[in-house]
């Protein structure tokens, strides 16, 4: 067996194989609330025998979308359609379903933007724009109005609506919870000096920076029942030679969540700086997340232009992370983790009604796939 297909358990929750379905925003929601879109995209990724599908970043208030049409789960409908999203993919894959994984976030100051083929930069109120909210005052870009800084009363709020949304996921029987603390959105903002210049407990010395976020996981952690586990994506990095966030304290991040009872770690990187420099590249933040498992026990997952069978198989027998989570592949290519498993000479599991599609040159990719004809 490949060193990819070895299973792993995150807490109580089996994984059959180290590859995961990255979360990937589709900007196909209304109000928050899954459309007939949502249901046949995750309809094909369930059938993709990943280890685990993580669902794209969902906000847990209105105003914490990064679009007006991204997916969220802060109201009665918003849980209504997400259920029958759920509840199509479980019953077309009822002999081998894959564990759900549901990312919550909120944009912080990148909320209220257009979706990315109509700019990107934030929505004017006068076009169904709201005003934003982060740590400090600071807007992303220079030419954009600042945001609103939470204060205590607005922090608690905030706190909340998080636990609304772990006891949502926990109602639509979902398998895992991933909180997005990376790419510039609020919790990132938190931690990173370039967004995060406030002067009481939760600004300045990387533990004033890291105590809103840890506090946060902290009441996730208790809130989420205790055999389900409960990760983090993190950036690793700002990219910015002017930003204290890079590797060194996101490792001291990561220490702290480890301690806390955190079931992954989630690397990726960049975001939160008009800065930054990224220098792109297959694989371009693995050394990141191997970075991040020198520091942690905690199981590491590594994601980043990871595309091919044989650098995915590498990453992990190699030691440099125990999970790779692919994204665009995945819309290129559904299928990608036969085509993984056949390459590697390995197997999957995967529904019986397409037993019959591996080619005769890739092995028996599904097992027992001796089907007769009539």
């Amino acid at each position: 067996m490949s060193a990819l297909f070895q299973p792993l358990a995150l807490r109580e929750l089996p994984l059959e194989n180290r590859v995961v379905v990255s979360p990937m925003c589709q900007y196909s929601a209304v109000d928050g609330t899954a459309q007939l879109w949502h249901t046949v995209h995750y309809g094909q990724l369930a059938l993709a025998s990943a280890g685990m599908l993580i669902l794209e970043a969902t906000a847990v208030e209105a105003i914490g979308r990064i679009t007006p049409s991204c997916l969220g789960l802060y109201s009665d409908e918003n849980e209504a359609a997400l259920e029958q999203v759920l509840h199509s993919i479980r019953g077309v894959n009822a002999s081998h379903r894959v564990p759900v994984c549901i990312q919550l976030g909120h944009a912080g100051r990148k909320a209220s933007s257009f979706e990315p083929w109509n700019g990107g930069q934030l929505v004017p109120q006068e076009q169904g724009g709201w005003t934003t909210v982060a740590p400090s005052a600071i807007p992303h870009l220079e030419d954009e109005i600042p945001p609103v800084a939470l204060d205590s009363p607005a922090l608690e709020a905030l706190t909340e609506s998080f636990l609304q949304a772990v006891k949502r996921s926990e109602k639509l029987g979902i398998d895992a919870i991933e909180l997005h603390a990376a790419h510039g959105y609020l919790i990132h903002q938190f931690l990173s000096p370039v967004s995060n210049q406030r002067t009481d407990e939760f600004g300045g010395s990387l533990e004033n920076r890291m105590r809103y976020p840890l506090q946060l996981f902290n009441a996730m952690r208790r809130a989420w029942p205790e055999h389900k586990p409960l990760g983090v994506r993190i950036s690793a990095s700002d990219w910015d030679d002017q930003s204290s966030w890079d590797i060194a304290e996101a490792c001291e991040f990561a220490r702290q969540l480890e301690a806390a009872g955190c079931d992954w770690i989630d690397v990726s990187s960049g975001g939160v700086s008009r800065h930054q420099k990224i220098e792109l590249k297959p694989g371009y933040q693995v050394h990141f997340a191997q970075a991040v498992k020198a520091a942690v026990k905690t199981p590491v997952m590594a994601v980043g232009l990871i595309t091919e069978a044989q650098q995915a198989e590498a990453i992990v027998a190699d030691d440099q992370a125990d999970m790779v989570a692919l994204a665009r592949a995945f819309l290129f290519n559904p299928r990608w983790v036969w085509h993984a498993a056949a390459e590697l000479g390995d197997k999957v599991v995967a529904p019986q009604q397409y037993w019959r599609c591996s080619p005769q040159s890739a092995g028996r990719v599904f097992g027992d796939t001796k089907i007769g004809m009539r």
